[in-house]
């Protein structure tokens, strides 16, 4: 079992839906946040006061997966969300060692359906 970690551009999320969609996922969390990498974000004037804005609003993507489903969901988040410019996101894969669906009380793979 895996968690996927994806952060995009917040305007490339429907790509990214409908991408995971395609490869028969259909369980996600999806949050806002704010980050900076090789952008290094813009400057922007506001009444005449010239701010540095280096915190960009970014859309992040939890997604807990089994094996079989790693390589497809990865795929689908590049595939939605790629634009080639700097600032198309990242994704982070981790090791889930538990997980547990509330509601029934199943453990590992049944509980991520």
């Amino acid at each position: 079992m895996k968690l996927i970690v994806a952060l995009i551009q917040p305007h490339k999320l429907e790509d990214v839906k409908q991408s995971l969609f395609k490869a028969d996922v259909h369980k996600m969390t999806v949050s806002t946040a704010v980050g900076c990498g090789q952008q290094k974000g813009f400057t922007e004037t506001y009444r005449g006061v010239i701010t540095e804005i280096n915190l960009l609003k970014k859309t992040r993507l939890e997604i807990a997966v089994n094996e079989d489903f790693v390589e497809p969901t990865i795929n689908a988040i590049i595939e939605g969300a790629r634009t080639g410019k700097i600032g198309d996101g990242k994704i982070f894969v981790t090791e889930l060692k538990q997980v547990i669906r509330i509601r029934t009380g199943e453990r590992g793979k049944e509980a991520i359906g």
